[in-house]
């Protein structure tokens, strides 16, 4: 799936798939999907918001729209720490509903701007269903003057975003376990301010374990969306990297209790969540045993 800005050649397919999706989510509304509303989302929607879509084999099967207040895009090396956005609109075309498009688009939206708000019709259930899947939380309501229907306004924090090194010996994944803690994580960290991710990924494996790995030798492989570890529900944006050399011997640093090489099955016993997306993604291209 590719996540990209919206193009004007979009507009067909967009007003197609936001009509059949609004409509299949707001039953409830009298013309949906059609008339007035669809001839604002192409005059003024498409225009003036900040549109991304989801693809997939070539087609568009997503639309997201954001209104961003302040200055920034949220494309520098730290992204998800500028003032926020408000999600105008999120919607799926009701055949691929379910395969992760919206997901992608809102964790997008998050890793760009960092907080999120949006609301959502009261009678919209699935949506309300999905907002809570991803972290929002209910912040007010209010009673739409067009449609007279209740909306509930949710927000959702800005992301945790950190950088882990993927490094596998005989199809063991290595790890790392913290002073005072039981669980185990990714070998990296956060961000220092002004860092680039593979900076801050190099930076992090020196003080970890002793480790010297260019940032240039790091390659991104896969970013992971979970929930973070022990940080009451707040949402985790984790890039991961390969590289370095293969044949280390680290020396843990003064935060580091060990280090370790687990298979599939010790790391979903013993590691943090985002280590179960991870674990999944190294089986699939066949680098772990299943």
């Amino acid at each position: 799936m590719i996540i990209r800005r919206y193009r004007p050649s979009d507009q067909d397919v967009v007003t197609d798939l936001w009509s059949r999706a609004a409509r299949q989510a707001h039953p409830f509304l009298d013309g949906e999907g059609a008339g007035e509303r669809a001839r604002l989302l192409r005059e003024v929607d498409l225009v003036r918001a900040e549109n991304w879509v989801a693809e997939r084999k070539g087609s568009v099967i997503g639309l997201l729209g954001l209104r961003v207040d302040g200055p920034g895009d949220g494309d520098g090396p730290e992204g998800g720490d500028g003032p926020g956005a408000e999600v105008g609109g999120l919607f799926v075309a009701p055949e691929a509903q379910g395969g992760g498009a919206g997901r992608e688009l809102l964790e997008h939206a998050a890793a760009l701007h960092g907080a999120l708000t949006l609301e959502v019709f009261e009678g919209n259930a699935r949506g309300r269903r999905f907002c809570a899947y991803l972290g929002f939380t209910e912040r007010g309501r209010r009673t739409d003057e067009e449609t007279g229907h209740p909306l509930i306004t949710l927000e959702r924090a800005a992301p945790l975003k950190s950088v882990g090194w993927l490094h596998l010996r005989e199809g063991r994944l290595l790890s790392v376990r913290t002073r005072g803690n039981d669980t185990f994580y990714l070998p990296g960290g956060k961000y220092e301010p002004g860092e680039t991710a593979q900076e801050a990924l190099s930076r992090e494996l020196g003080e970890e374990l002793g480790l010297v790995v260019p940032a240039e030798e790091l390659a991104e492989a896969c970013v992971i969306h979970d929930v973070a570890h022990g940080k009451n529900g707040r949402r985790l944006h984790m890039t991961c990297f390969t590289g370095g050399p293969q044949d280390i011997a680290p020396v843990p640093g003064r935060e580091i209790a060990e280090y370790a090489w687990f298979d599939r099955q010790e790391a979903r016993e013993r590691c943090a969540p985002a280590h179960a997306q991870v674990v999944d993604r190294l089986v699939a291209q066949g680098r772990m045993r299943g």
